[in-house]
């Protein structure tokens, strides 16, 4: 069950409501790349003896999947993500992705039917294709998909749920739950639509708390996002509840993609978000707030409440507003290949992320790992846009931090000084909404504690593989990690930290070349 798996007004305002419902100057689509080609940014050969961070070791294999705004959900031992356009992918190991289907068209094997059965969400949706999904299986041993669509000039939306007895279906439509966009008509609360204050009906994240009570999150631009208690037999609204309650939002705030997580190490809810547009000039990137309850309320790192991150009242994507909530995990970045690194990845140079985001996360129980999983677009390459899973780790004060490398199979472990001293490209994520790219600089962790190049401070190993380091007066705590840096093809050290003022860091070992 997903409870193991999580456990865890007015029409002239309609323009782009939802980043990931927009069109044309701005419409996600899923035909950009090819699901199972190698590019620039997934080669993942031999391992490079050219280089030598660390002793040599088998490299990793990837196999790669376009699957936009993925959301996991493990069963047995197969993990699976849906997504936008019916898309749906699975592996075993989160390194090897194998494409299900995509496309909603009739003949998609998770639900054969998809033009008939979803016909009434896809005519008041006033679209011809499906947004973000979310599976999870009930105490019946049914897997429900909470599918929605929307007309991506406005939030006329249609948020329903689908039914199956197995994970990769076919599933039989429930139903919809929630519709938005009634412009001049009522909404489920009982008051006239107004997409300032009402949701838009989209990107539904459906879980169970610690104990055991099922909730939905949902929303996208527009009014907010929201959270509605559901039954755990049927997966339906408790009744009486309108659209929920308001976590975050309003105003066509351009935040969008919830996600919950409950960490047992720590007892908090963590709720994931991205920011901004998830185009390549549109600066997505993924935030993250906490809370000792699934209903909130949700503050970030410095405090602050989460339900003040709003647009200005009579703006749209008014991002200056709301661009200081949130701890910022990750956004555009490019580490940048150093002279002395081998020459033999003509990639090396451009590998990054571009508006990464729209991810879902994962707890394992077992072995205490925590997985972000996520969509990204890439430096160089337009639209094309593919799957990616990258480690997070607790740092001392409770907050996650996500390694720099994609996972690839590894483990922290015990490090000592000597396996971290050297120079490492060096990425501040910030805490801005914006399309540029943070290129990396050098800096040096020094035997004496001290860091020097493009930022000064000081550094320390804290037990095993805490990162405590301070950097032009701003402290950071995080991990170090030692994982496989794809582009140079070879094991390096890493960091990841975060500070109080939720801005990460991150350092990835430069690779000399022997």
């Amino acid at each position: 069950m997903k409870k193991s798996i999580k456990l865890a007004a007015a029409a002239v305002l309609t323009v782009a409501m939802l980043s990931a419902c927009s069109d044309g100057n701005g419409k996600e689509t899923n035909s950009s790349t090819n699901s199972q080609t190698e590019t620039p940014a997934d080669s993942a050969n031999e391992t490079s003896s050219q280089t030598s961070d660390a002793p040599a070791v088998e490299a990793p294999v990837f196999e790669n999947v376009s699957v936009h705004d993925p959301s996991v959900i493990k069963v047995d031992d197969t993990y699976y993500v849906f997504g936008s356009h019916l898309a749906a992918a699975k592996t075993t190991d989160l390194m090897k992705w194998t494409l299900i289907d995509s496309g909603v068209q009739d003949g998609n094997v998770l639900i054969p039917n998809v033009t008939e059965e979803l016909k009434e969400t896809l005519d008041w949706a006033e679209s011809d294709t499906l947004w973000a999904p979310d599976v999870i299986q009930l105490a019946d041993g049914k897997f429900y998909m909470y599918y929605n669509a929307c007309k991506g000039d406005s939030p006329r939306s249609a948020l329903g749920v689908a039914v199956a007895d197995k994970i990769e279906g076919p599933y039989k439509n429930l139903g919809i739950i929630l519709k938005s966009g009634q412009w001049g008509e009522e909404s489920p609360d009982g008051t006239i639509y107004d997409a300032t204050t009402h949701p838009n009906v989209v990107d539904p994240d459906v879980f169970f708390d610690k104990d055991g009570k099922l909730w939905m999150v949902y929303g996208s631009y527009s009014g907010g996002i929201f959270i509605m208690q559901m039954d755990e037999k049927t997966g339906m609204p408790l009744p009486d509840q309108g659209y929920g309650k308001k976590l975050l939002g309003g105003n066509h705030a351009r935040i969008e993609g919830p996600y919950m997580l409950y960490s047992p190490q720590t007892d908090y809810y963590y709720l994931f978000l991205s920011y901004g547009g998830l185009t390549a000039d549109g600066g997505y990137n993924i935030r993250v707030a906490r809370s000792k309850n699934p209903d909130g309320p949700f503050v970030d790192s410095e405090g602050q409440d989460m339900i003040d991150a709003m647009g200005t009242p009579g703006t749209t994507f008014d991002d200056p507003a709301y661009e200081p909530y949130g701890v910022k995990l990750m956004g555009n970045y490019r580490f940048n290949s150093v002279d002395g690194e081998p020459t033999g990845n003509p990639y090396a140079i451009d590998y990054g992320y571009v508006s990464p985001g729209h991810n879902s996360a994962y707890y394992d129980e077992k072995t205490g790992q925590y997985y972000l999983i996520f969509h990204t677009r890439f430096p160089g390459r337009g639209e094309a846009h593919e799957v990616r899973v990258h480690q997070m780790f607790m740092n001392a004060d409770g907050w996650p931090v996500v390694a720099p490398h994609r996972y690839g199979g590894e483990t922290i472990g015990k490090y000592s000084t000597s396996d971290i001293v050297g120079d490492y490209k060096y990425v501040n994520h910030g805490h801005g909404i914006t399309a540029d790219i943070v290129d990396s600089s050098v800096v040096t962790l020094s035997e004496d504690g001290k860091v020097s190049g493009a930022a000064t401070g000081t550094w320390k190993l804290d037990g095993d593989h805490n990162a405590v380091i301070s950097i032009d007066g701003v402290d950071y705590k995080g991990v170090f990690l030692r994982e496989y840096d794809e582009s140079m093809e070879t094991q390096v050290m890493t960091f990841s930290a975060l500070s109080d003022n939720g801005v990460s860091i991150w350092g990835s070992h430069v690779a000399i070349e022997k």
